[in-house]
């Protein structure tokens, strides 16, 4: 929901206790009756004077911003004219930008194009980009917003589209209307490369849930969709050349081939390059489905439907397998017509090619020593077909060998001190590691990760060009359809912002500022990161009173998944393709703002030697709803069998909030709380830390730092 919201309006005046209430008490209430959620959020985060502040709110940061002291306004008469170069991506730019525009504002706008002269934006493009996009095209863009107009300077379209989606995000309420501050923006991106990886081979993902997030990369100024299109649970692109690949490999959930002309097209609308990954020579169960004489054993094969990493794998020594992959990847370079063709290369554990007689011979007869050797080999041959059908290989770390042509890219998943190694060969590479989004990591931890620190900070500048940047990883076995935008969004805001804003942007506080405020802006584009929970808890739910409904978000408010790979070690059955994705733990967001709010306001309450008289009553309203709320949820525990599954969490939420009621009475007195006291509390604290139905429980380590300060000496300052 929008609470991450709601919050910033305590520094604008109102108090947090009144608008927690109202998230807690009301939302829920409003939410049953099919009140326009994100109308109610536009109700109370308008603000009620003052003129937008372009620092507090742009994401990513631009590379320099000066702020003037007005503002332009924007009403029915705003208006836009392109001069200079223009073509039809430009002219779709303009009216898809005044099609956001009129949305945020719900202001009705003329879509057409209006005389230079007379534009309240205008827009001079200098040339055309290259006609099939590349990385390190010029991507630049100058701004500038004054009361009597806006102008917006791009060498190319690149350029151009970046900018309006900046002054998108300047665009705000004022006390006075809709307007853009008066601002000056230079801006270019830092890295060529800024990617996002969607794998639609565990889980597909429908056409919609591409094309929405397509449009919240382009709101933050992301330029590469990494599409993972095979992997051992399904193969999902049409080939011509070989059917039986998405016939008997996909389930019957494949992309069309004019399915997928259409992404790109959408794609490079929004100056997004498309760039297909087809895993080999291992995660390929799906692909010898049909043709198991690719195989390095005999089959059958079934496409697997659990996770993790399999025995089967291409054979590499077969004449047959290089003569079907030269067909195929030609097929598949003429369809995705990006210079980049991935071809994955991660996690073959050679237990086939150890097991396979003929192989091992081949080893001999070659003076291949070893598996990884051989994965060379392979990947050599694989090279020069993807170099003859014009496409340049990149693939992850495992790929790497010095064998290989230089024009190779390498992913790392393992780290810096991989991608430097790369680069020192002379290797050009993107990281990834650090930007695997489906492990739960909050914002601040993805944020803190650079692709020049780390291993690769003492690389020369030279070394450093071969660092194109890094890309987000969607991995697919928790997410589906109805989750996945709530598993992206709006943490992919903070690695867009680390990859094209300067190096030195790197306060986490302001940060999550903005990140808040677009997480409201990505709802507006029609991504469903928030309303997706609130969907998802209503089926969790079921027929419910609105008190016991605000009893189930008060609980899940506080909760995430746990983190890692812990999911399905902690799984009470094993989870395979086919698990249903309805459980609490599949419906709450992966990082709890709330609960980092609340985090933030222990910390300072203690900051203060806690004498901040409202931070403690804020507190103490806290912790008391938190004690009441287990047996409001208790009724709804008893009749939904998903809540039911949440129940001990509750219970331990209704202790915490007791157990932080106990800190502020024991800090009240002004003198250390008994050791055995402290002892018992932290004992418990441990328990609530475990996770439970693959929950935690996240303001305990807030609650534990208030037991600390209770038996220390933090609080016991003089009144």
């Amino acid at each position: 929901m929008a609470e991450s919201r709601f919050f910033l309006i305590l520094k604008e005046g109102i108090g947090q206790i009144m608008v927690q209430g109202f998230v807690q008490n009301f939302v829920p209430y409003f939410a049953l009756r099919g009140f326009p959620l994100i109308l109610l959020c536009g109700l109370l985060i308008s603000k009620p004077t003052g003129a937008p502040q372009p620092a507090r709110n742009l994401i990513p940061v631009p590379s320099s911003v000066q702020a003037g002291k007005g503002s332009l306004r924007v009403d029915s008469s705003f208006s836009v004219a392109l001069a200079g170069y223009t073509e039809p991506r430009l002219e779709l730019g303009v009216e898809r930008f005044l099609q956001q525009l009129a949305s945020q504002t719900s202001i009705p706008l003329n879509l057409k194009p209006a005389q230079s002269g007379r534009a309240t934006l205008v827009i001079r493009t200098d040339h055309a980009s290259r006609e099939i996009q590349e990385v390190g095209e010029d991507e630049s863009y100058s701004l500038e917003v004054i009361a009597a107009g806006a102008k917006l300077t791009a060498p190319t379209p690149l350029g151009t589209l970046h900018g309006l989606q900046t002054f998108l995000q300047l665009v705000d309420v004022s006390s006075d209307g809709f307007a853009a501050p008066e601002v000056t923006i230079q801006d270019r991106p830092r890295f060529p490369w800024r990617g996002l990886m969607i794998d639609s081979a565990r889980h597909f993902t429908p056409l919609d849930v591409i094309r929405r997030n397509l449009d919240g990369m382009e709101a933050l100024k992301m330029d590469v969709f990494h599409w993972h299109l095979s992997d051992n649970q399904g193969f999902r692109v049409e080939s011509k050349r070989f059917p039986k690949l998405q016939e008997r490999g996909s389930d019957g959930l494949y992309y069309t081939q004019d399915e997928v002309r259409d992404v790109i097209a959408y794609a490079h609308d929004r100056g997004i390059r498309v760039v297909p990954e087809f895993d080999m020579p291992g995660h390929s169960t799906s692909w010898f489905v049909g043709y198991p004489e690719l195989a390095s054993a005999p089959g059958p094969y079934e496409t697997e439907r659990r996770w993790g990493v399999f025995d089967p794998a291409m054979d590499p020594t077969k004449e047959g397998t290089y003569k079907f992959l030269d067909q195929f990847i030609g097929e598949m370079a003429t369809l995705f017509p990006d210079q980049f063709f991935h071809v994955g290369g991660d996690e073959v554990n050679g237990k086939q090619w150890d097991a396979n007689k003929e192989i091992q011979e081949f080893m001999r007869a070659h003076g291949i020593p070893n598996n990884r050797t051989l994965q060379a080999y392979f990947n050599k041959r694989l090279q020069a077909i993807v170099e003859k059908h014009g496409k340049s290989m990149i693939g992850w770390d495992e790929i790497l060998d010095p064998t290989l042509p230089k024009d190779i890219t390498i992913q790392s998943w393992r780290g810096q001190a991989s991608l430097a190694a790369a680069a020192r060969e002379g290797y050009r590479g993107i990281l990834s590691n650090g930007y695997y989004l489906d492990l739960g990591w909050p914002a601040s931890r993805h944020y803190a990760m650079d692709p020049l620190s780390g291993g690769a900070a003492n690389l020369s500048p030279e070394e450093q060009k071969r660092i194109l940047g890094g890309e987000s990883c969607m991995w697919a076995e928790y997410v589906d359809a109805e989750n996945i935008d709530s598993r992206i969004w709006p943490r992919n805001a903070a690695i867009a912002e680390r990859l094209w804003s300067p190096a030195d942007i790197r306060d986490p506080a302001s940060m999550y500022t903005r990140l808040d405020f677009i997480a409201t802006r990505l709802e507006w584009l029609g991504l469903t990161h928030r309303t997706s929970y609130w969907r998802m808890l209503h089926r969790i739910a079921g027929v419910t009173t609105p008190e016991e409904f605000a009893a189930l978000d008060t609980l899940t408010q506080q909760l995430e998944p746990v983190k890692d790979y812990t999911r399905e070690r902690t799984a009470p059955a094993e989870p395979t393709s086919l698990t249903p994705m309805n459980r609490v733990v599949d419906a709450v967001p992966l990082e709890s703002a709330a609960a980092r709010r609340f985090a933030e306001l222990v910390d300072q309450f203690i900051g203060t030697s806690c004498l901040d008289a409202d931070a403690r009553a804020r507190l103490r309203a806290q912790f008391t709803a938190w004690r009441d709320n287990d047996p409001r949820l208790q009724p709804l525990a008893e009749r939904s069998f998903l809540v039911r599954e949440v129940a001990e969490r509750s219970q331990d939420l209704s202790a915490l909030g007791t157990m932080g009621l106990a800190a502020l009475d024991a800090i009240a007195k002004r003198q250390p709380a008994p050791v055995s006291w402290k002892t018992q509390q932290l004992a418990a604290i441990e328990q609530l830390k475990k996770q439970k139905a693959q929950l935690l429980l996240l303001p305990v380590p807030a609650v534990e730092k208030l037991v600390e300060a209770a038996a220390g000496g933090t609080c016991m300052a003089v009144k």
